[in-house]
């Protein structure tokens, strides 16, 4: 009796699992499907000069924009760029919502542990910006001073991941958070922030086309240099191997540096 209770369990049991392994959907590469529905969906922030934002027409443009327009078109694919919320980007890729993350996205380890990255497009690097009546033209003198970062950032994740270099120094130890680096360079215009943790490719590009270099600082923080790359899934090899390849091809006929010229005057691709 004990032996039969025993045999009826393990049925039970190897049915559960049985049951379960069949109910688990099996990640698979989305390139055929894009391919068949001729569209690919892009996350970005359309807040980030000159890399992906809205212009003031309400039309969506940048360097990235271009470039992946460039891409897929390739592949006879159309690009749809979908606006998110950046703090949420990995979750919105693993969802489903989107195909892919491409707006500026540094590869970091830790992003590496979530999604499959492309071949580096783009070189950047994180700066302070501080303004020229503060009077501070140094990291060092942002001693008890207020930081601003963006929320999600590679930025606020190499603040964090090394404190010497502004997290011990800055008030509270910490920075104010922003969905945007408009609004964090609105409140570093009205005092509200002493300084400004940015891409320099945004910092740069912003205050230039505004005309307000000649007013800030852009300094130097000593974080490692970032690449930038496109994010997908990690079942997505075929995408990210055809994009490699559109990146290889795109440079090889010039059409690389057209827009890069376009957008930062200069041939921006680290692998040539």
């Amino acid at each position: 009796m004990q032996l039969k209770k025993f045999l009826g369990i393990v049925a039970v049991l190897t049915t559960f699992v049985t049951l379960a392994a069949c109910g688990k959907k099996e990640a698979k590469d989305s390139w055929a499907e894009i391919k068949d529905k001729k569209e690919v969906v892009i996350g970005f922030d359309n807040t980030f000069v000159p890399m992906g934002f809205k212009d003031k027409e309400g039309k969506n443009v940048g360097f990235d924009i271009d470039l992946a327009d460039a891409v897929f078109k390739k592949y006879g694919v159309k690009v749809t760029m979908q606006p998110i919320d950046w703090d949420m980007k990995e979750t919105e890729l693993e969802n489903g919502s989107i195909d892919l993350i491409w707006n500026g996205y540094s590869v970091t380890t830790e992003r590496e542990k979530k999604v499959l990255f492309t071949n580096p497009y783009m070189k950047n690097e994180q700066v302070l910006v501080t303004k020229k009546s503060s009077k501070i033209d140094k990291v060092a003198e942002m001693k008890n001073k207020a930081l601003g970062a963006q929320t999600g950032s590679s930025g606020y994740d190499a603040f964090t991941k090394q404190p010497k270099i502004l997290m011990d120094i800055v008030k509270d130890n910490d920075a104010t958070l922003y969905d945007d680096f408009d609004s964090a360079l609105l409140d570093l215009k009205a005092d509200r922030i002493d300084g400004l943790l940015i891409d320099n490719v945004y910092a740069d590009y912003y205050l230039t086309k505004n005309g307000e270099i000649k007013d800030y600082n852009i300094l130097k923080t000593g974080y490692s240099s970032e690449n930038f790359a496109v994010g997908a899934r990690k079942s997505d090899k075929k995408l990210v191997d055809n994009i490699n390849k559109a990146f290889k091809a795109l440079h090889a006929d010039g059409e690389f540096q057209k827009i890069s010229e376009k957008w930062f005057s200069e041939d921006v691709y680290p692998g040539k």
